[in-house]
């Protein structure tokens, strides 16, 4: 027992816990926080338990909903509504021009992401994480070109006199092809898109720990084996790493946020695709495709540890525990009132005057 504890001893940077001002040179404290900040982060928490649903339940939802409400939407007529409209604002300015606005929202949050936790390696930025959105692209296009060569070759117009569909809707006439529904693709590749992508943010908040203690350690010349994940990193790379962190955090949840909002209205987009258009094999059929290429690449491909790209959220160090989300953060387990001090468990920035945890920890 004696030599258990002589080890653990100096393991660990024991300190008796009192009253006592903290001695220069002893670890610092987590920083406070900005009333606004823990504001941002319970926005963000909250966008977490929408965008992070259970991946394989909601994929079992979108096959069922395929299946089953548009099989009834085949037989019964919904009543008619604004989504119903094809001329509607959210399907002329966003589900035409779908994959545009996740590629709008995606690439600055891969980019942002990618380029803190690499270090600001260019090339592993671009050939593990960047060639991803490229990849989903060359899908995208891919599929929905087959689709439209489907649907063109494999029709007939309802006049005999024109033989292709561009000149058979040009003469008023109408045409009567296999039409599988790039819509119902677009909305549900976009969504896994969006989900596996921004789960990068899982974790995120630790890495603020990870360079502190990091720094710290460093200042100390402590030689004792480290668990943090940083522990194998240059210099000049944490620098980059804090110096990136700091900068690109705020924007980053901002991103997130968006992210979230812009699935949730692609579910929207999605149910009202599944009442309103379409027969339900053409809807089934896309759906299948779009969630076997998510799989495949994001579930397969992605996985293999010598294969490129890598998957979202790895770096030169690792912060993302993959599928587990981040724990549930203090400020949401302890409500307290403001005093001054803390709110919701969180020490708060004093505007007033400069927090003496605030300190250079070099």
């Amino acid at each position: 027992m004696t030599s258990r504890t002589n080890f653990k001893n100096t393991r660990m940077n024991y300190r008796a816990q009192n009253d006592s001002p903290e001695p220069k040179g002893t670890k610092p404290t987590r920083e406070a926080s900005s009333i606004q900040e823990v504001l941002t982060l319970m926005i963000v928490h909250i966008c977490k338990k929408i965008l992070f649903f259970d991946t394989n339940l909601k994929i079992a939802l979108y096959l069922g909903a395929l299946f089953l409400l548009s099989l009834i939407a085949d037989v019964l007529t919904f009543p008619k509504s604004y989504f119903s409209r094809s001329d509607n604002f959210f399907n002329q300015y966003f589900v035409k021009i779908g994959w545009f606005w996740t590629l709008v929202i995606t690439v600055p949050y891969v980019l942002l992401t990618s380029y803190t936790t690499c270090c600001g390696k260019r090339r592993m930025i671009a050939t593990a994480h960047m060639v991803r959105l490229l990849i989903a692209t060359v899908f995208w296009w891919g599929w929905t070109t087959l689709f439209n060569v489907i649907e063109n070759n494999y029709g007939r117009c309802n006049s005999k006199s024109y033989d292709n569909k561009i000149t058979c809707l040009k003469n008023g006439s109408f045409w009567n092809g296999f039409d599988i529904s790039g819509h119902c693709f677009i909305l549900i590749y976009s969504s896994l898109v969006l989900i596996e992508e921004a789960r990068a943010i899982n974790g995120w908040e630790r890495i603020k720990d990870y360079i502190r203690d990091e720094r710290y350690s460093w200042s100390i010349d402590d030689k004792a084996i480290s668990t943090n994940p940083l522990k194998n990193i240059t210099s000049e790379e944490l620098e980059i790493l804090k110096r990136s962190y700091e900068k690109f955090t705020p924007y980053v949840r901002g991103l997130f946020i968006g992210i979230a909002a812009l699935q949730l209205l692609w579910d929207v987009m999605l149910v009202s695709t599944i009442l309103y258009y379409h027969i339900m094999v053409e809807k089934f059929i896309s759906g299948v495709i779009a969630i076997l290429t998510w799989f495949v690449t994001y579930r397969v491909w992605y996985t293999f540890p010598y294969i490129l790209p890598n998957k979202p959220g790895q770096g030169v160090f690792k912060y993302n525990k993959g599928k587990a989300q981040a724990p549930t953060p203090v400020y949401l387990k302890r409500m307290s009132s403001v005093n001054g001090k803390h709110f919701m468990g969180m020490p708060i920035k004093n505007q007033n005057s400069v927090d003496s945890t605030n300190q250079d920890d070099t």
